[in-house]
């Protein structure tokens, strides 16, 4: 299992945006489409919006890696 620290900088970023950031895909609409298949959860809970507002505290899953977001 992979994890990932990402530091938010101000009060959220959207779901698939933060996919791009940490380099798990190459450009938001990768992201979204990634998200859109169901393979995406955030706080162990499945997530389908594209969009969603991931803030500090908060971890994403995706296959073997997790995400946990740190205020920055």
């Amino acid at each position: 299992m992979q994890q990932i620290d990402f530091r938010l900088e101000g009060e959220y970023v959207e779901l698939n945006q933060l996919l791009k950031l940490v380099g798990i895909c190459d450009s938001g609409g990768a992201g979204k489409a990634i998200v859109a298949g169901g393979d995406v959860s955030v706080d162990g809970q499945q997530e389908l919006r594209k969009t969603a507002k991931i803030r500090a505290g908060q971890t994403v899953a995706l296959g073997d890696v997790r995400i946990r977001v740190i205020p920055g």
